[in-house]
């Protein structure tokens, strides 16, 4: 019969052991509730900023600093079709035309929004494919058939102009940038291509 020296001492380590799973458990219950715990605010801002590959680039900014009233003026052209053109195929072009752009403006607007920058240049620049004041002017007194050549010949050069400038933010890191460059080169470039069949017919 053993000794109760020796009781005592298997008594011992078995208290050791139980404590030592308790503690053991108690850790990995911790662990699993940090785990599962939502990351502070700090944590989160920290984790985008790192992450973060959408900065607008000073190509971006340039690009919607010139490429908003750019877009306005074939908005303003394609209002001007409304009331001078008969032609299905204008008012229809037209109407795309402006479904189209008046939404890109408002997303630049927001680029520049976020990116604490002004809304214009604060400088004049010249923009491939805007009409010129007497252009546009011309354009307003004509109608008919006379506003259809008109408006195409313009807008077609005018649509030129802002695929060139596309091409300056189609590559850019950021991806909401690179998308609206891409895609205004895909629309204006089968834009263009509608126009000319339409130029060929009047």
């Amino acid at each position: 019969m053993p000794g109760i020296s020796s009781i005592n001492v298997v008594q011992n380590e078995l208290m050791i052991l139980r404590y030592s799973a308790i503690a053991g458990a108690t850790i990995v219950t911790v662990l699993a509730l940090a785990a599962c715990a939502p990351a502070s605010p700090h944590d989160v801002g920290s984790s985008a900023q790192t992450s973060s590959s959408t900065d607008f680039s000073q190509s971006d900014i340039m690009f919607a600093q010139m490429m908003i009233p750019h877009h306005q003026q074939a908005v303003d052209m394609s209002a001007l079709a409304q009331t001078r053109s008969t032609n299905p195929d204008v008012l229809a072009l037209a109407k795309q035309i402006s479904a189209a752009q008046l939404p890109e403006i408002e997303q630049m607007r927001g680029w520049l929004t976020r990116a604490g920058a002004s809304m214009d240049m604060g400088h004049s620049m010249h923009m491939d494919g805007m009409l010129s004041e007497d252009q546009m002017t011309k354009l307003s007194a004509a109608s008919g058939t006379e506003f259809d050549r008109l408006f195409l010949e313009g807008m077609i050069a005018h649509h030129e102009g802002a695929i060139a400038m596309a091409s300056m933010i189609a590559d850019s890191p950021n991806t909401e940038a690179a998308k609206l460059g891409s895609a205004i080169i895909t629309s204006q470039t089968a834009e263009i291509s509608d126009m000319k069949t339409m130029l060929a017919r009047l």
